[in-house]
């Protein structure tokens, strides 16, 4: 058995549902555990417990383990245990927690993603009450969220806590790193029920291409039946030129999003709370999304305190043609689904639009017109995606077409 030490995890005043373990194997001497706890009296006969149980799993029988609790939830404590494990011996068998029944759900291609909520992937006190905030999907992010020295234990903590955790019906998201690490951590999650991956920086349709046909390889390696779509983030000028072609490259990609700090850093001039440096690269990626069939996304809104900034940014981003941006806090979810909502105008619009055409269609007739305007078969279909929309947000009832429509 290989001998060293390795300090895996947070602690912290400020940190919670979290674990440090600072775990050295050593040549004998038995197990020896030292746990500070604030749920010590309560909980620390099973903490220790669980540490020995995995601890035995790898087969190490000398340690001298010492564990700084937080509060943390067994999920948590079996990642920082495997890290640590890892890191000391290579060993790369996994103990994987048991898939929660509730995550077992699958995902849509053209489902709302008005709210996405970033999660750094190795704070697990973030991730844990997520979903109660009712965001369309959460972002378990390994990525710029993550320390470089950080990144191999938040891949352990992510894979558990898309077994564990109940994110109640959000699109369940993994922002991967680029290149290999990327690629190491796409084996890690596939397998563990993942709706959509988000692709970092994102310049070229090979690129893209490449993280796809990983993927199609772990799908059938692990026998997965549902797709799993992809959103690029295009966040440097070479991405933006190349937005189309990206947009393309798999129909698995089903929503482009644009990063404005990187981008913004790439054409070298300061991002503004105006953004005209930006407007360039935001049109053209909605003009691509949409000239493919996708949903264009957002950058997120940074100022997590502006609330009325943030939805004024909501109602020129939709004015633009986005359908979603990313959420860095909770508190900015509602605001973001506010704003991307149908108003009541769109929503009485809409009803008129459709209840016209279904009237021209009954009677058999060629032109659909509403009052001295013709409809044509585009307008019709955004009146129907309003609808839907209107629907699925609890706006109208499904039999909004029994009631009297406002002249």
């Amino acid at each position: 058995m290989a001998q060293g030490v390795a300090v895996i995890g947070n602690s912290g005043p400020k940190v919670r549902s979290d674990i440090e373990v600072n775990l050295e194997i050593t040549r004998s001497g038995g197990i020896v555990i030292n746990l500070k706890s604030k749920v010590k009296s309560m909980y620390g006969h099973a903490i220790e417990k669980q540490c020995l149980d995995i601890l035995s799993f790898y087969g190490i029988k000398n340690a001298i383990l010492n564990i700084d609790d937080s509060g943390a939830l067994p999920f948590v404590i079996s990642a920082r245990m495997e890290a640590a494990i890892r890191a000391i011996t290579g060993d790369k068998k996994e103990l994987l927690p048991m898939m929660l029944p509730e995550n077992m759900y699958v995902s849509e291609a053209h489902r709302f993603r008005f709210s996405r909520l970033y999660l750094p992937g190795n704070n697990p006190g973030m991730f844990i009450n997520a979903g109660l905030h009712n965001p369309d999907g959460v972002i378990l992010d390994l990525e710029d969220s993550v320390a470089p020295p950080k990144k191999d234990e938040a891949r352990i903590l992510v894979r558990n806590a898309l077994r564990a955790v109940d994110f109640y019906g959000a699109e369940r998201m993994v922002r991967i790193n680029q290149g290999e690490r990327g690629f190491d951590d796409l084996d890690c999650v596939i397998p563990q029920n993942v709706h959509l991956i988000l692709v970092p920086k994102c310049e070229t349709a090979k690129s893209l291409k490449a993280v796809d046909d990983h993927i199609e390889k772990l799908r059938v390696k692990h026998q997965i039946k549902s797709p799993v779509f992809l959103m690029p983030i295009i966040e440097s000028t070479l991405g933006v030129e190349n937005a189309f072609e990206i947009a393309k490259a798999s129909p698995n990609v089903v929503a482009l999003a644009i990063g404005l700090e990187d981008y913004t850093a790439d054409l070298g001039v300061p991002r503004t709370r105006e953004g005209n440096e930006s407007v360039y690269a935001r049109n053209r990626l909605v003009v691509a999304a949409k000239a493919a069939g996708i949903q264009p996304i957002d950058s997120v809104f940074s100022d997590v305190g502006d609330m009325e900034g943030l939805l004024n940014n909501v109602t020129s981003s939709k004015a633009m043609g986005f359908e979603g941006m990313g959420c860095i806090h909770p508190r900015q979810v509602p605001v973001i689904k506010q704003g991307f909502a149908p108003s009541p105008d769109e929503i009485e619009k809409a009803k008129k639009i459709v209840l016209a055409f279904r009237k021209a269609t009954e009677e058999g007739l060629g032109v659909v017109s509403l009052g001295t305007k013709m409809i044509d078969p585009p307008v019709v279909a955004r009146a129907d995606k309003t609808i839907l929309l209107a629907v699925k947000l609890g706006l109208i009832p499904e039999d909004w077409s029994e009631e009297k429509i406002t002249e």
